[in-house]
């Protein structure tokens, strides 16, 4: 049970207000043997792009653990635990070998799954190269990411491929990781609050949102197979712009293009971007994933605005960004009970709840039954946006509302049914 702070109901009663309820551990503390922690630790999660692997080894932190990343000479990939397991000294000194990483030290060398290849200073009769193992977790490297599985080893589920990974027209593009300060779930909760687009991304000087985002759309959610969709609805004479946004559990989102008017929306439109929110402890998450670009455009480079807290303090006090808004959530510990939540909040709270199914599920020792984590072909997703012509508006304000949900609410339901063309 959330503790809940005191609900104020007069003025200047902060006196009555100074507490702060503890955080809601059961989603927030991500390292080994937490609830969460074990929950994400079920799927692969991309940890660094691979042209950042070239001949020296990389330190990360990814799940509150400390890991040596390294591409060897032969071009195989290992994420290992750091610390070597004869005396400790830290393989992000490492030498990469031709195969595998060797520590500075002693010249033990291990190969990219944890086994040891050579002990130079034993006997050559020793067996202990042979009877023990350094830490290692799998890896995958796919389309520039370099992702890795740190669950159980018996519960390791084939590498999940989307259905917007390969768009005609369209090349996948891998974007360069950013730092949120925060804990990872106010950052991905983000993804399925789309009230904040019309208030936060269309202040003056803001930039990536066209003007059609400053009218209030009609917002709606679904669970979809693979997790779940916002639906973002707007009427502009007789057409009808859906706008619809993916969040594929545990930490994956999608969202259709920004920057196009509605005038020249005639097309449906696949998402421009798939990002995971990969915490890298309690308090610091990693944004990562892949952009889409057209087949012989320039890919998107660098940060887009907002999505970094890289500017001067006070132009992100006249104009902030994602990055200051989620950031700044109670110094980047959300306290769910200081929240006071609305009507628009509907979307998150149907995510807390999908996500605390998940990570109860986990902790009960049960599988989970989610489509990224079986085989199969090329998992359907669901984000897109879409302007339907020759829907005249209804005959009352009210009548009109619900007519534009009832359409967008069809055409999510036929995208689920039959997928999107």
């Amino acid at each position: 049970m959330v503790e809940r702070a005191p609900f104020l109901n007069s003025a200047y009663s902060a006196y009555h207000h100074r507490g702060m309820p503890a955080d809601e551990q059961e989603m927030t503390r991500i390292g080994p043997d937490t609830p969460c922690g074990e929950y994400l630790r079920r799927f692969w999660q991309p940890v660094i792009l691979g042209s950042e692997l070239g001949d020296l080894p990389r330190r990360l932190r990814i799940l509150g653990e400390d890991l040596v990343a390294f591409r060897d000479k032969s071009g195989a990939v290992g994420l290992v635990e750091p610390f070597c397991p004869h005396r400790g000294t830290s393989l992000e000194f490492g030498l990469v070998a031709e195969r595998g990483i060797r520590c500075c030290y002693h010249g033990w060398l291990f190969d990219v799954d944890g086994r040891i290849l050579e002990t130079p200073g034993e006997p050559a009769d020793s067996t202990l190269k042979d009877r023990l193992c350094h830490g290692a977790y799998p890896v995958h490297e796919h389309a520039g990411l370099v992702f890795a599985y740190m669950g159980p080893p018996e519960k390791k589920p084939a590498f999940p491929i989307f259905d917007t990974y390969d768009l005609p027209g369209y090349q996948l593009v891998a974007r360069a990781p950013t730092l949120w300060d925060c804990n990872w779930l106010q950052v991905k909760e983000n993804s399925m609050d789309p009230a904040h687009v019309a208030f936060l991304h269309t202040l003056p000087g803001s930039e990536g949102f066209s003007d059609d985002f400053q009218e209030l759309a009609e917002w709606d959610w679904m669970e979809t197979p693979v997790g779940m969709v916002y639906i973002d609805t707007r009427r502009y004479e007789d057409k009808v712009w859906v706008r619809v946004a993916d969040f594929i559990m545990p930490n994956i989102h999608q969202f259709p293009p920004n920057q196009d008017p509605v005038a020249l929306r005639n097309t449906l439109n696949r998402p421009q971007a798939t990002t995971w929110a990969v915490p890298l402890d309690d308090t610091h998450t990693m944004q990562i994933g892949y952009y889409r670009a057209p087949i012989g455009k320039d890919p998107q480079r660098g940060t887009v605005f907002g999505q970094d807290g890289n500017r001067p303090y006070e132009e992100r006090q006249r104009v902030p960004g994602d990055w200051d808004a989620q950031v700044s959530i109670h110094d980047g510990m959300a306290r769910h009970g200081l929240e006071h939540l609305a009507s628009t909040d509907r979307g998150l709270i149907m995510m807390r709840n999908m996500l605390r199914r998940g990570i109860r599920a986990v902790g009960a020792g049960e599988d989970l039954d989610y489509p990224i984590l079986k085989n199969g072909a090329a998992l359907p997703t669901y984000s897109h946006d879409r302007v339907i012509p020759g829907i005249a508006a209804a005959g009352t304000k009210s009548a009109d509302r619900q007519l534009l949900r009832e359409v967008a609410r069809n055409v999510v339901a036929e995208a689920v049914k039959s997928g999107l063309a």
